[in-house]
């Protein structure tokens, strides 16, 4: 008995360390502008990348969140530059918010992409298996 409950530890020891090494893909959504949410967007996904390096990651903006990729108006613009050169994850904003607010893809921080519309995005990132995660604070 004591042999088959150390054999069934050790299989689900091994079972979870490769669960945990495995690549994943996640997508983030940010519509927040609150600071303390954008910071810890990019904190998260900074940590996750790290501890997953071969994984991939996608921080979708939109909305109110629009202010912290724009050159001008970016509190976390260094926070941003960290992501630049990372091949592996990459940072969107919507061109509809954009629109919206009168912004051209000129006033965007170096390393942020746009997308045509962020909702579509997500769910283009969810139907394709990847993870979802809704940044937001009360």
């Amino acid at each position: 008995m004591k042999n088959y409950l150390i054999t069934g530890i050790f299989l689900i020891t091994c079972t979870l360390m490769q669960a945990q090494s495995q690549p994943i893909k996640v997508v983030f959504d940010l519509t927040s502008g609150n600071e303390s949410t954008q910071e810890s967007a990019l904190r998260h996904l900074k940590l996750m990348s790290e501890s997953y390096p071969d994984s991939e990651f996608e921080l979708v903006v939109y909305g109110k969140a629009l202010n912290m990729v724009l050159q001008e108006e970016s509190t976390l613009a260094e926070n941003i530059r960290f992501f630049e050169d990372r091949e592996r994850i990459s940072i969107k904003v919507c061109e509809v918010t954009m629109k919206r607010h009168g912004i051209e893809k000129t006033q965007l921080l170096t390393g942020v992409e746009s997308v045509p519309d962020a909702i579509m995005e997500i769910v283009s990132k969810q139907a394709a298996g990847w993870g979802y995660i809704k940044e937001a604070h009360n």
